[in-house]
C-alpha cells in the first residue's frame, strides 16, 4: 500500500523532542526523512542511555524510521551539502534558536533562496518576537509560564509535570502546520515558514483557565489531586494502590451516587451542579469516595465503577503500564531491536488507526551517521570526495 506521504523528503536538523517527533509523524505516514546532526552525535541522542552505545530511549523513540547523516553545516563544503539536500527536500525541521538557525543558513530566507518552494519548520521556546525570544529553554518553561505548574502541585509547593507534554504539543502543532503547508502547495505551488514555540503551545492548553481568569476574575490556587469544577475527581487510596475517578456532569453524578449508596444526595443543593459539588460538596463526596475506595482492591474498585460507567482508572507505574491488558490490546508498541540493547524497546508508534491512510514503524532508529554515504551518493557526491570530506571532519 502507498503511504499517504511517500515521495515527500524531510531534513530533521531538530533535537530532544519537539522538531524530531514532527519530523517522526511524517516518517511515520511515509515521508523519507533525513536526521543530521553533529560528527560527534548530537546531545539528544544520549540521554538516558539504555545500550551499549549510549544511546537513550527519547532517542529511540523520537527517531524511528529515520536516516542518519552526519555533518558539520557551520563549514564551507558543510553548507554546500546542506544547500544540495536542500534542492532534492520538501521539508525542513529545526527546533533551534533563531540565531542558530541564521547562523547554520537554516532559516527560512536561507532556505528558500535555494529552493523557493521549500517548507520550513521550525519551533522555539518563546516564540520570535517579544523581550525573551531570544532566550532557550525546555518544556519546563512552557509549563511554568502558562499557569500549569502554578495549578498542580499544593500552595506551598507547585510542581511541573515530568511529562513532557509541552515538547509533545508543539511537536504535533507543527506536523499539523506542515500538512497543511504541504496542502497549500500542492494548491499554489508555495513554500512558506511554519512556525511554533513551546510557550504558545502551554498557553493554548491553559487557555480555558485564562480565558475564566480574564473575565470572571477566579484567581484559583492549586488544589493537588483533587478538581476544582466537579467532584469526585481526585487521586483515591485502594487496599493495594491508587486510582483516578473523575465525575463531571450530572448523568455521571446521579450513577455514582446510587453507587456509593447515597440516592438522596442526587437532591440535596450541597451537590446541585459541578460546580457546588466541586466547591462546597467536595469534602463529603471525597470522604464517601475514599471509604468506598479504602476496602476494594484496585483491580476492583476500577471494575466495579468501569461497570457503572464511571471514568476512572489504576494509577500504574512504568512496568504496570507496560504489563496492563488494556494497554496491550491497544497494541501500540513494536518490540525494536538495536543495536548493543539487552532487550527489544517496545517504541510506540502513532497512536492512530486509519481505514485507508495507516502509518506505521518500517525501522529502527539509525547508528550515528550509519547512511552518511548513501545520502551523498544520492545528490552527486563520488567515493573519493565523500573519503576527503570525512578526513577534513565535514562529516
Amino acid at each position: 500500500m502507498t503511504q499517504l506521504l511517500q515521495g515527500i523528503r524531510v531534513l530533521d536538523f531538530g533535537r530532544y523532542i519537539a522538531g524530531p517527533y514532527c519530523a517522526a509523524l511524517l516518517a511515520e505516514y511515509g515521508a523519507a526523512v533525513i536526521r543530521i546532526e553533529k560528527r560527534e552525535g548530537s546531545e539528544d541522542r544520549f540521554v538516558a542511555p539504555i545500550g551499549a552505545g549510549g544511546e537513550g530511549s527519547l532517542f529511540l523513540q523520537m527517531n524511528r524510521n529515520k536516516l542518519s547523516l552526519t555533518v558539520d553545516p557551520m563549514t564551507a563544503e558543510g553548507r554546500e551539502v546542506v544547500r544540495k539536500l536542500v534542492l532534492t527536500a520538501d521539508v525542513v525541521v529545526a527546533n533551534l534558536p533563531d540565531q542558530s538557525l541564521v547562523a547554520m543558513g537554516l532559516d527560512y530566507a536561507s532556505l528558500s533562496a535555494v529552493k523557493p518552494d521549500i517548507i520550513v519548520t521550525t519551533s522555539s521556546a518563546y516564540g520570535s518576537s517579544g523581550p525573551m525570544a531570544r532566550n532557550v529553554g525546555f518544556d519546563g518553561v512552557g509549563q511554568a509560564m502558562s499557569g500549569a505548574v502554578f495549578m498542580t502541585g499544593e500552595p506551598d509547593q507547585p510542581y511541573r509535570a515530568q511529562v513532557n507534554w509541552v515538547d509533545f504539543g508543539t511537536a504535533l502543532h507543527c506536523a499539523f502546520g506542515t500538512l497543511a503547508a504541504l496542502m497549500e502547495r500542492a494548491r499554489s505551488g508555495k513554500g512558506q515558514h511554519v512556525s511554533g514555540s513551546l510557550l504558545g503551545t502551554a498557553l493554548t492548553f491553559t487557555n480555558s483557565y485564562l480565558i475564566e481568569q480574564a473575565v470572571i476574575r477566579k484567581d484559583r490556587v492549586p488544589t493537588g489531586n483533587r478538581g476544582q469544577a466537579a467532584a469526585p475527581v481526585n487521586l483515591y487510596r485502594t487496599s493495594d494502590g491508587w486510582l483516578l475517578c473523575q465525575v463531571v456532569g450530572q448523568p455521571l453524578f446521579e450513577r455514582w451516587a446510587k453507587l456509593m449508596g447515597v440516592p438522596e444526595w442526587i437532591g440535596d443543593p450541597r451537590f446541585a451542579n459541578d460546580l457546588a459539588r466541586g466547591e462546597k460538596g467536595v469534602t463529603a463526596i471525597d470522604e464517601r469516595m475514599r471509604r468506598w475506595c479504602e476496602g476494594r482492591t484496585t483491580q476492583e474498585a476500577v471494575a466495579i465503577l468501569g461497570e457503572a460507567k464511571i471514568p476512572c482508572g489504576p494509577v500504574l507505574n512504568a512496568q504496570e503500564a507496560l504489563d496492563h491488558p488494556q494497554v496491550d490490546a491497544l497494541g501500540l508498541f513494536r518490540p525494536i531491536d538495536y543495536p548493543g540493547l539487552p532487550a527489544p524497546a517496545p517504541v510506540g508508534r502513532v497512536p492512530l488507526t486509519m481505514s485507508l491512510t495507516e502509518g506505521g514503524i518500517r525501522h529502527r532508529a539509525p547508528l550515528l551517521g550509519e547512511h552518511t554515504d548513501r545520502i551523498l551518493e544520492s545528490i552527486g557526491y563520488g567515493a573519493a570526495a565523500i573519503a576527503g570530506m570525512r578526513e577534513r571532519g565535514v562529516i
